[in-house]
């Protein structure tokens, strides 16, 4: 049930941003919302161009001000590291637009999707010579996926409305997710991350929550990042576990299932989100009130205990785990994590130009 209500929730999200032509009450057209919010950006950007190159960062979105402030503050972040470059904010998922845009949680704010700046840098006045994305997604599954098609429905013009010259000539790089690479990646993220919580996991569990991909979509079967960063994270300690709100057989009740076979059955778990931000995820599926408790938990026929936290999980289950175990910062929030995205970043800068085609995919 939970997995078809938030099918219908995108669905409708993507219909709203699709952009149909509104009518006036004395039955005028006037402007598509596509046509509005390809005005709005283009405005944005010819009003604070200042240099010939790019760099467009697309994260999946929010609505918390927790999560805006740490946009805000990776923006900053770039702009000094990276002062040839102006540097511009996206969100890839459509619902996350709209939610925003209506003012959920906190007031209403308008982001716009990749393609919108995209366009916008191919406009007559702007025309960057150099585009770098730089995907702020945490593993190279489906949401990456989207930032890709993002850049090649640009690059080949697929609208036919951008200039063909333009295109041929400008320079497109991509920078990768944060686990892309499973050989230098994992265990540099691993290293980080020990680094900042050694002291907690002398003490305790620290359990990272990622997003992962469902089971159907795991997009270049991506979700394998948890399980090797997990590996890796226990070569410092074995009270590291990483597991998943999406991913097949990395559920809560999967870590649940890891620890009693460590010999972990009592003790304090800290919590901590695997995600850019500590959005939605990480304010109820992580550190909610959200309790389906009822004298013991019933799990769902893929092995998951819905509408329930992991905070009020872990804690029936015997474990101390609650609001000041909760570990409430996005990886965005984290310097020397950022770090390694902008190092992608520098990357993508110093290689060569995108091969749209044959995209910077994982092969394992």
């Amino acid at each position: 049930m939970k997995k078809i209500k938030n099918l219908l929730m995108a669905l409708v999200a993507i219909s709203l941003s699709a952009g149909y032509v509104a009518c006036s009450d004395d039955d005028e057209s006037t402007e598509s919302n596509w046509q509005k919010y390809q005005s709005a950006v283009t405005e944005n950007v010819k009003a604070n161009k200042k240099q010939d190159k790019a760099i467009l960062l697309v994260a999946f979105g929010s609505t918390w001000q927790q999560a805006y402030d740490a946009f805000d503050s990776t923006v900053k972040a770039y702009q000094a590291k990276f002062p040839a470059y102006d540097v511009y904010l996206s969100f890839s998922s459509a619902i996350c637009i709209n939610r925003a845009a209506a003012g959920e949680n906190v007031d209403p704010k308008n982001f716009y999707a990749p393609n919108f700046w995209l366009n916008a840098f191919a406009e007559e006045g702007v025309r960057y010579k150099e585009i770098v994305v730089q995907s702020l997604q945490v593993i190279p599954g489906e949401e990456y996926t989207r930032v890709i098609n993002y850049i090649k429905d640009f690059a080949n013009n697929s609208n036919g409305d951008l200039d063909d010259e333009y295109l041929a000539g400008v320079t497109l790089k991509l920078g990768v997710p944060l686990l892309q690479d499973a050989d230098t990646d994992v265990p540099e993220v691993a290293k980080q991350l020990n680094a900042l919580y050694s002291s907690k996991a002398a003490k305790g569990v620290v359990a990272f929550m990622g997003h992962g991909n469902p089971d159907s979509y795991d997009t270049y079967k991506a979700n394998v990042r948890y399980t090797q960063l997990e590996e890796a994270l226990q070569t410092y300690n074995k009270n590291y576990f990483v597991g998943t709100v999406d991913m097949m057989d990395n559920f809560k009740t999967d870590v649940l299932e890891r620890m009693k076979a460590a010999g972990i059955t009592s003790g304090t778990v800290y919590c901590h989100p695997l995600m850019s931000i500590d959005g939605d995820h990480g304010h109820n599926d992580m550190a909610g009130d959200d309790d389906a408790w009822d004298n013991g938990y019933e799990e769902n026929e893929d092995g998951e205990v819905e509408d329930t936290s992991w905070k009020k999980y872990f804690g029936h289950m015997g474990y101390t785990c609650n609001d000041e175990t909760m570990i409430n910062l996005g990886l965005l929030e984290l310097p020397t994590i950022r770090g390694i995205w902008m190092n992608h970043t520098q990357d993508a800068i110093n290689g060569e130009a995108l091969d749209y085609y044959h995209s910077k995919n994982p092969e394992e």
